[in-house]
């Protein structure tokens, strides 16, 4: 019987192998090629979604910085530098509502606007009025209207109304108060549609592809004014059922600083400033339980700083329940009666000091 022996296998070739070596590397190279492919692709993907999504920030931004009515309207008009007025109202809803400019040029033979902004604090207030003088030539006289929650400033969370800001986020003054305020507004500035698609419930970057088309809002605004053509509600019944024997509104350091820096912005500028407590309903007025407080706090200021205040508190108007839509705001008709008055009072005790224009007419 004979025994097969298996002959060693025979060496390869230098060539055979060389050819092996090759096509591996080769295959390898392929595999390498389309991870690579494949990864520039999603890159590529990624972004074309952060182009578009920061195209279409700038669209609605630019979009809503041409609306020439209602509040974008007035904003668009102060960071443009075309108001320019003699007198300037900075406030909150209630400056808003309360004081007609047309009153006052009528009155005082003087170009007035007002910057009130629903909703605001004071350290909001006083970026708006710089915000407002960076851009216009200054005024004659500022308007600073003044609430029991002046001294309260602006807490996180709570800045109201998010994308009304964020066409503006690029002024200065503005950005630097809010994001102290709330750092998530740097998300409303650097992460394209945050501020539009995430903080907004009213779809107001609806608005700015609209303007584009050259649709506007209703003009509901004039001069920066919102009269408010509405009745008296239950509400304020409501209201006293819920607040019990009443609320107090905090005196707070950071609150009475942001008005003491409003007076020295104003007295830098060169540019009168009066401090104004515009009429509030007089049942409202029992029910903030420091008061007294609050209003020792203005005149203290007052006192410290010169600046005089114009207390509306007991004002006739204040009694009339058909002149307020709620306790704290005017209707159309009480802003109309509150103008005329604040009006003839200015006309008759600033005309020296604002020169020509507010003289009796």
């Amino acid at each position: 019987m004979s025994v097969r022996h298996d002959s060693p296998p025979s060496p390869a070739s230098p060539a055979a192998t060389d050819s092996a070596e090759s096509n591996a590397s080769r295959s390898h190279g392929r595999r390498a090629a389309r991870r690579f492919s494949g990864l520039g692709r999603i890159v590529a993907f990624f972004a074309l979604i952060a182009a578009l999504a920061y195209g279409f920030d700038a669209l609605v931004t630019a979009g809503l910085r041409r609306i020439s009515t209602s509040k974008f309207g007035a904003l668009n008009q102060v960071v443009g530098g075309r108001v320019n007025a003699d007198i300037v109202v900075n406030g909150s809803s209630r400056a808003l509502v309360h004081y007609d400019p047309r009153i006052l040029e009528q009155e005082t033979g003087l170009t007035a606007f007002n910057l009130g902004m629903n909703a605001t604090h004071i350290d909001v207030q006083l970026a708006i009025l710089r915000t407002y003088l960076r851009h216009n030539r200054k005024p004659r006289l500022v308007i600073q209207n003044l609430e029991a929650f002046t001294f309260v400033t602006t807490r996180k969370g709570e800045i109201y109304d998010p994308p009304l800001y964020v066409p503006y986020l690029d002024e200065p003054e503005l950005y630097r108060t809010l994001a102290t305020i709330d750092p998530v507004v740097r998300k409303w500035r650097y992460i394209p549609m945050y501020g539009y698609a995430i903080e907004d419930l009213r779809f107001t970057w609806v608005r700015g592809l609209l303007a584009w088309g050259g649709i506007q809002p209703w003009e509901d605004y004039i001069k920066g004014f919102n009269p408010r053509n509405l009745q008296w509600t239950e509400d304020f019944e409501r209201f006293k059922a819920a607040v019990g024997d009443g609320l107090t509104y905090e005196v707070e350091p950071a609150g009475v600083q942001a008005l003491r820096d409003l007076i020295a912005l104003c007295r830098e500028a060169g540019v009168e400033l009066l401090l104004v407590y515009s009429p509030e309903y007089f049942e409202a007025q029992g029910l903030v339980r420091n008061r007294e407080e609050i209003f020792a706090a203005f005149r203290r200021l007052t006192a410290e700083t010169g600046v005089p205040l114009w207390d509306f508190s007991g004002s006739t108007l204040a009694r009339r329940r058909d002149l307020f839509y709620n306790s704290q705001h005017l209707n159309v008709t009480g802003a109309t009666l509150f103008s005329q008055e604040l009006s003839r009072r200015l006309r008759d005790e600033y005309a020296g000091r604002l020169g020509k224009g507010a003289e009796r007419r």
